[in-house]
């Protein structure tokens, strides 16, 4: 078995999402069971069809086991792996493996946080994450984490390639302008680039407007084979490549702040799915700040190294924009509860489905998934596809 070979094999079968933007009342783990819920009858099945499940949790390093006591399933098929906000993005591999070779029949991805609403001690909170994630090169000096590690990656890009705060300011316009063509999206106000550029800056470069949105939800989604898909409810969205690298934890540890280990997942991805960037409809890609975008596509291959500033101004990216990228409003606009990569294989599968209402993108049938986590550290490439692309 090589990879290429599980290229189609696997599909989305079903989607769900609750407590979008504030679940005030419920814990994380009451919104999580509900958008597993939601994705489980979306895919026309029902929890005790479930032997496979993938989550994590910042706050929590068992909270696979709670999952799977509240969701009240026996899964053959367990992955807990945590690589931040790209986890929900890489499980998709071990969740192929393990459908293919007939350890499981059903694998159950989900991601629940009250990030916005939940009455825990974020101080504490942040002192045990410094405990449980040492980064012994950056945390005796206590930096606005992880708001200044991205401020100097697009610091250095500015420098380096004479990226401009209006083009990081087109990214945040453009999210804004899908997010008001999405009724699930939190931030919907329309705003200008003079609003963006205006606004209080938190950590040089990157003001409020470049930064993500700090709110509830929980996403969750269904993989099964190809074969069963085809005979469920809801039309399939394939898995056609997935990969997943990290290169460093601490920003200070990066080589170079410009170039991100998203050049080796998408390198690898792309090459399982056998297509390339120029193939690509819609581009769905991690955006906890403006100079995210720009990074990963031009990781990814959208654009040369130092021209994503350049590509992503005049609206490139937004509606009606050469390439369509975040069409729910990414997490500048929509939704961000922590870990943000849930929600973007969401949008991508609603997308191929041609369901996603007025941000619908016509004739879609190729989407690339690109999530990220820690400080520009784990990054891990999806490409999805409709039937016609098997």
């Amino acid at each position: 078995m090589t990879i290429e070979s599980l290229r189609g094999d696997v599909a989305i079968a079903g989607v769900g999402q609750a407590g979008l933007g504030d679940a005030t009342g419920f814990t994380e783990m009451e919104i999580l069971v509900q958008a597993a819920q939601h994705a489980v009858a979306d895919a026309g099945l029902t929890m005790q069809d479930i032997d496979g499940i993938c989550t994590a949790s910042v706050a929590a390093t068992m909270w696979v086991m709670p999952v799977i006591e509240h969701l009240g399933i026996r899964p053959t098929f367990i992955d807990s792996t945590m690589l931040g906000g790209s986890s929900f993005v890489a499980h998709i591999m071990p969740a192929i493996q393990a459908l293919a070779s007939g350890q499981c029949n059903a694998v159950l991805v989900c991601y629940g946080s009250t990030q916005r609403t939940s009455t825990v001690n974020r101080a504490e909170v942040g002192r045990m994450r410094k405990h449980m994630d040492p980064q012994p090169y950056e945390a005796p000096y206590d930096p606005l984490s992880p708001i200044s590690s991205y401020a100097l990656a697009a610091a250095r890009h500015m420098h380096q390639y004479g990226t401009t705060r209006e083009q990081l300011a087109e990214v945040a316009l453009a999210a804004n302008q899908w997010a008001q063509r999405n009724p699930e999206a939190l931030a919907r106000e329309p705003l200008t680039l003079d609003k963006i550029l205006g606004a209080r800056m938190v950590s040089d470069p990157l003001t409020v407007r470049d930064c993500c949105l700090v709110s509830d939800g929980a996403g969750a989604y269904v993989l099964v084979r190809a074969d069963r898909a085809r005979d469920l409810p809801q039309k399939p969205v394939y898995v056609l490549g997935n990969a997943t690298a990290v290169w460093n934890r601490q920003i200070s540890s990066m080589h170079d702040l410009t170039i991100t280990a998203a050049q080796e997942s998408g390198r690898r991805a792309f090459a399982m799915a056998g297509v390339t960037p120029a193939d690509i409809d819609v581009v769905e890609v991690y955006d906890a700040f403006t100079i995210n975008t720009i990074l990963f596509l031009e990781d990814l291959g959208f654009c040369k190294k130092g021209e994503g500033g350049a590509f992503v101004s005049g609206g490139a990216i937004a509606p009606g924009g050469r390439l369509p990228v975040n069409t729910n409003g990414g997490g500048l606009s929509c939704i961000h509860p922590g870990m943000y990569g849930i929600f973007i294989m969401i949008e991508a599968v609603r997308q191929l489905r041609g369901v996603a209402g007025e941000r619908q993108i016509d004739d879609a049938q190729l989407a690339v998934v690109h999530g990220n986590g820690g400080t520009l550290s784990s990054q891990s490439t999806a490409i999805l596809g409709t039937a016609n692309t098997l």
